[in-house]
């Protein structure tokens, strides 16, 4: 199962909601972003969302490692770093869907039953960290699974969006796996929830708020 986990954790067609995401991609569509700024939100996008979740997963990942397991301290400084409530409820959303598939894995493994004592609901990083265990996903892997991810989203999203050619969007992924890369990097570096970088851009923000309150949108954020 080792082997394969990787790839069921960054494929989009796992059934746990991420098709109902686009990693902030909508919300800057409709700021007027277009299809030539989309290799620059990738960047951004790794520098700051991604970087701060990936290492948030491995610090769930090694907590889930320990007996007992404690979610709470990094948990709460992620959440801390989601400082917008639309971002934290799109995260709980997707966790749930995360922790929901972890259930039915291994309904009782200590890594899962954690979740459930979070509150509020897990957030999706964290909920990763505890399906990694439960697949025994190495902390690299799972760092470069959640980066790419990110990427991934952001690609495939841009496909209902911002139509174009679709090989543009593989062109983008591998444009940009030298900064991944470097990221997953700084995400493994990262020792304690005091570390988790925080550097949401405030136009992401900005962004996530407005898309709240619209009443005809496709992805959640």
């Amino acid at each position: 199962m080792a082997l394969l986990a990787p790839f069921l954790l960054t494929d989009g067609r796992l059934p746990v909601g991420a098709h109902t995401y686009s990693a902030g991609l909508e919300p800057a569509v409709a700021a007027g972003l277009t299809r030539a700024g989309i290799p620059d939100l990738l960047r951004a996008r790794l520098h700051t969302g991604a970087v701060t979740e990936a290492a948030a997963a491995v610090l769930a990942l090694r907590a889930a490692l320990h007996d007992p397991v404690d979610y709470d301290p990094v948990q709460g400084a992620l959440a801390a770093r989601t400082p917008v409530a639309p971002l934290r409820e799109a995260s709980a959303a997707l966790g749930r869907g995360v922790h929901r598939l972890a259930r039915r894995l291994a309904p009782g493994h200590p890594a899962v039953t954690a979740l459930a004592g979070l509150r509020p609901r897990p957030l999706r990083p964290i909920a990763l960290g505890a399906l990694a265990a439960v697949l025994d996903v190495g902390e690299e892997e799972l760092a470069r699974g959640i980066v790419y991810d990110e990427l991934q989203t952001i690609a495939s999203a841009a496909l209902k969006l911002l139509p174009g050619d679709p090989l543009d969007s593989v062109a983008w992924i591998v444009a940009a796996e030298p900064e991944a890369e470097a990221v997953v990097t700084e995400a493994l570096a990262v020792r304690t929830p005091a570390d988790l970088p925080a550097r949401t851009p405030p136009l992401t923000e900005l962004w996530a708020l407005e898309h709240d309150r619209r009443e005809r949108r496709l992805f959640l954020a």
